[in-house]
């Protein structure tokens, strides 16, 4: 290999590695983001680090070059009570409340049971105490059935917990988005009943105010 063609793939090694430092400021979670949760541990696996010389040439900073400021990434805390009844999801930008249909609903039913009002009010208090303005609320199924049954349910259960949550948050100028998804986007594997349970959930996401 020349000379030359080494500072050539060099330079286009570096030229990645810059560019994939732009795409990572590009792509931080943002509080009116609106893809559902994907917890960590369950994205896609990452490819292989490419090697990099060290001493390569297109690597240097050029004379009179600067460092580009450091930025702080928005880093997940997950937190899931003992039987996995409710999970908590925490950046430093948004709160994310999931919890699983069980505790909600009956089987196959968008009608609340005894016990929801209490959960969803609890949420609704802390969105207060967040003085969220924007709220999405999307609901979920597993695998089982049809695609269409599973869009219709999962956005009737919804829209009874976005109806809940109406009840308790004082703000009036905050604004819902209230979505179903059927069976997309699972969190668990649809082959078990264990996983099964943990996709029929309604997610409730709203952004952190300022200094908590």
């Amino acid at each position: 290999m020349t000379k030359s063609h080494r500072i050539s793939t060099a330079t286009l090694v570096a030229g990645l590695v810059i560019a994939g430092a732009h795409l990572v400021g590009a792509t931080s979670a943002h509080a009116d983001d609106v893809k559902p949760s994907i917890p960590p541990g369950t994205e896609p696996s990452a490819s292989p680090p490419v090697a990099i010389d060290s001493n390569a040439p297109g690597l240097k900073i050029p004379q009179g070059g600067t460092l580009a400021p450091v930025k702080v990434l928005d880093i997940a805390e997950v937190v899931e009570d003992l039987g996995g009844e409710q999970r908590r999801q925490e950046t430093n930008q948004t709160v994310m409340m999931a919890l699983q249909s069980e505790v909600l609903f009956p089987e196959n039913s968008a009608v609340f049971n005894a016990q929801a009002a209490a959960r969803i009010q609890a949420i609704g208090q802390e969105i207060n105490t967040q003085k969220a303005t924007r709220i999405r609320v999307f609901g979920f199924t597993d695998d089982q059935g049809s695609y269409e049954h599973g869009k219709e349910l999962s956005k009737q259960r919804a829209d009874a917990v976005q109806a809940e949550l109406a009840k308790t948050v004082t703000n009036p100028s905050v604004t819902y988005d209230v979505r179903g998804y059927s069976e997309d986007y699972p969190i668990a594997d649809n082959s078990t009943d264990e996983g099964r349970k943990k996709n029929r959930r309604v997610e409730i996401t709203f952004p952190r105010s300022v200094g908590n």
